[in-house]
């Protein structure tokens, strides 16, 4: 199983010097990934820096971990655009880019940046398809209901061919999102109860077998935090994420009222407790 560690921004906002410690350690450490947030405009986003430019900072100061902005509201944005910057950002860091993506709960978000909230799971799907198709050809021929790219594509093309697409829902229970996962994703953030999660997995894999896919190609991610209310049990929730198969497990340091150095000492703390649970195999 892979541990990563989220880098929490919420509280080291614009510290720079505490991000660039926070992630040169993990990385030094070997964490496996690194999780940023993405809210662009709400009222309650708190201090949320745009995850693919904070992340190109990352890429320049880091050497390993892999990137993982989870997740931006994709619908919400310009396919051609996100395409882009996704692709730049795995070549700056030599391919350690794992995007995730989501549809986002905000009207008022998709209002600002005139997109079209209610029929964000559609457009998802096709932006989906097109980033893939963007992201491995030169030239593109794409006529969706949305989105339409004719003699064109990108260049430079990422390392990855193409990168990884992950899906964060806290919907996941609904039927459709089960099925996106399994016909589209690389992966999914298990954002439900261990009590749930094999149903909704079943569901997924069968979708994955549905659409000619392998189960084992649909990767699985929870978070479990080391701080606040639940630090007593992060232990016993990160095996017991392992026993259930997850592919991935992130580590959160956020919620505890800790200073820059506090997220330093317990990032360092819990990865040497980790170990017995097995991080990157």
């Amino acid at each position: 199983m892979r541990i990563g560690i989220s880098l929490p921004v919420r509280e080291l906002q614009s510290d720079l010097g505490a991000i660039r410690a926070f992630a040169q350690t993990a990385d030094e450490l070997g964490y496996t990934h690194l999780r940023v947030p993405d809210q662009v405009l709400r009222p309650d986003s708190g201090y949320v820096h745009e995850p693919l430019t904070l992340l190109a900072y990352v890429a320049a100061i880091t050497q390993r971990i892999e990137l993982v902005p989870s997740v931006v509201v994709l619908p919400s944005r310009q396919t051609v655009l996100v395409a882009k910057q996704a692709a730049e950002l795995d070549v700056l860091s030599g391919g350690r880019l794992r995007l995730g993506i989501g549809v986002g709960p905000s009207a008022e978000e998709y209002r600002a940046l005139g997109a079209d909230f209610q029929t964000r799971g559609d457009r998802c799907e096709e932006q989906m398809s097109l980033l893939k198709q963007l992201w491995t050809q030169p030239t593109v021929e794409f006529d969706g209901r949305w989105d339409r790219v004719s003699g064109a594509g990108l260049n430079p093309l990422p390392v990855q061919r193409p990168i990884p697409l992950w899906i964060g829902a806290q919907s996941v229970p609904i039927p459709r999102i089960r099925r996106r996962i399994g016909r589209l994703a690389d992966g999914w953030f298990v954002l439900c109860t261990p009590v749930e999660f094999p149903a909704i997995q079943a569901d997924i894999l069968r979708a994955a077998e549905t659409a000619g896919r392998s189960p084992q190609d649909i990767g699985t991610e929870a978070g479990v935090a080391v701080v606040g209310p639940r630090e007593a049990e992060w232990r016993d929730r990160v095996a017991g994420w392992r026993r259930a198969g997850l592919s991935h497990v992130c580590l959160r340091t956020l919620g505890g009222g800790l200073d820059a150095q506090g997220h330093l000492d317990t990032m360092q703390r819990v990865y040497g407790e980790v170990g017995g649970v097995g991080i990157g195999d």
